[in-house]
């Protein structure tokens, strides 16, 4: 796949296109994530945040303070409910996209995991992957891991 991307909520009601290739895919394992996706990780796919495009709807958006203590700005459908990005205030030029949220996901392969402290005691952990038992103070490995792929 190479960009754009396209992708949107359940409902529809907000559309989007990613004009940039990604900087990394991992799965965050922290309690937020679990609640947020209802499931045992939640996965982040950073871009640049100036190559994200709304082309339909508006998302609602409201704050939150991470596991790592910072805040984050969290985009959704006020509709459906979806969850589609996250934007780190420590870090104005990147978007975390929510991969699930893509047209196309076939080609989606996490390079890492966040939070393992956290993860699931049934989740089995890659050895091929670069796990950290919380937040990365660098993501260049996370970087360098996925452009390689």
């Amino acid at each position: 796949m190479t960009a754009p991307y396209t992708g949107g909520c359940q409902c529809g009601q907000i559309r989007y296109e990613i004009r940039a290739e990604p900087l990394t895919l991992y799965a965050c394992h922290c309690k937020e994530c679990q609640k947020q996706s209802s499931s045992a990780f939640g996965m982040s796919m950073p871009v640049p945040r100036d190559a994200v495009v709304i082309i339909r709807g508006k998302p609602k958006q409201w704050k939150r303070v991470s596991d790592s203590g910072r805040e984050v700005i969290c985009l959704f459908c006020g509709e459906c409910g979806t969850r589609i990005f996250h934007n780190p205030a420590r870090n104005s030029k990147i978007t975390n996209v929510k991969p699930g949220t893509l047209d196309d996901t076939s080609w989606l392969k996490p390079v890492g995991n966040l939070w393992t402290r956290s993860s699931q005691k049934w989740v089995v952990l890659s050895e091929q992957m670069l796990n950290y038992e919380a937040q990365p103070s660098d993501f260049t490995q996370l970087f360098e891991l996925f452009q390689s792929e």
